[in-house]
């Protein structure tokens, strides 16, 4: 079972995820969020040639490739405000987002990765979250303050630990193990604005969670959704993810403690009632017997202080099981 220990060797084997850096592909962070805001506002205004867009640049919206000008290009009606979660990567020469925005008048929630070259946008591509309810408006207003602090210069952690982080989430999911990867006891999980995980004000001195007589069905609608990014991990509440595919933990922004990956999310639903274990050491079940199959192409940004995780955005785009990204020929 593996679990992230931070040793210089693992830090020498990480680091061929760090895409070559080249003259050409200089851009600091200042120029990757100016360049963001930029394709923003062209989109906005349907209208490319208002954004730095390479004559050849390669494009997706929800893993399709799609010609530059079409799906949301056409549809956005109001670019990003309030909420925007960037994290600028110069030594990739990429940015990764998590955003607000309006489609056709209506609020959707996108994550985007831009590669930028010779300060023109090659890679872009879109994940679009349209299931914005009441349950979640509240939390997509502004970002967490969490998640835009600045880390003290002498606790930055290098790019390449910030990527053992993300890949350690995976882990942990996927293992369904809350000590394969540092939680802080903190430690909040929003998906698609939705609290997933993490403590709550609503939970404040509320009892430990315990069997419940019908086994709970999602973190919402349960008890399960207020205990900590470790715990709820440990009870096997996520097993139903089989494994998470083509991962693609290419940025980090060291001054914040940021880390933006993507990847897809295998649930061939294979087993039909979990089993949970309880944190007083009961079991029960999770009845999954309704739920059909999908891969989720997600985006994550996961911040990292005191060398643990505190805050997790994630948002994506459901797709049909077995389904590819766009960028890869392969399923994983």
């Amino acid at each position: 079972m593996r679990r992230l220990t931070l040793v210089p060797m693992l830090l020498v084997a990480c680091a061929f995820v760090a895409p070559n850096v080249t003259s050409q592909t200089l851009c600091d962070r200042a120029c990757l969020t100016r360049v963001a805001d930029e394709y923003f506002a062209a989109m906005a205004a349907h209208d490319p040639k208002k954004a730095p867009i390479a004559p050849n640049a390669r494009f997706t919206e929800q893993t399709q490739v799609t010609a530059v000008g079409d799906g949301l290009w056409t549809t956005a009606s109001e670019a990003p405000t309030t909420f925007k979660i960037y994290v600028a990567d110069p030594v990739a020469g990429q940015i990764g987002g998590i955003v607000m925005m309006k489609d056709a008048g209506t609020p959707i929630q996108l994550a985007v990765r831009l590669k930028v070259q010779n300060r023109q946008i090659v890679e872009a591509e879109h994940l679009i979250w349209t299931n914005i309810n009441a349950n979640s408006q509240a939390n997509l207003q502004t970002p967490r303050p969490g998640l835009l602090a600045t880390v003290l210069p002498a606790e930055r952690l290098p790019r390449e630990v910030l990527f053992l982080y993300a890949h350690g989430y995976y882990d942990a999911i996927e293992q369904s193990d809350g000590k394969a990867v540092p939680f802080a006891d903190d430690c909040v999980r929003r998906e698609g604005g939705i609290h997933t995980a993490g403590p709550r004000p609503a939970a404040a001195g509320a009892p430990p969670v315990t069997a419940p007589a019908a086994g709970p069905t999602s973190a919402q609608g349960s008890g399960m959704g207020s205990m900590t990014c470790a715990a709820q991990l440990d009870t096997r509440f996520m097993s139903y993810i089989e494994s998470i595919n083509l991962r693609r933990v290419w940025i980090a922004d060291e001054e914040k403690g940021l880390v933006f990956g993507l990847s897809m999310f295998h649930h061939p639903m294979n087993e039909k009632v979990l089993t949970l274990v309880y944190p007083d050491g009961t079991r029960g079940p999770r009845d999954m017997t309704t739920q059909r199959q999908f891969d989720m192409a997600a985006a994550h940004i996961i911040k990292v202080r005191d060398r643990k995780i505190h805050e997790i955005e994630a948002t994506g785009a459901v797709l049909p099981v077995n389904s590819k990204n766009g960028w890869s020929d392969f399923l994983r």
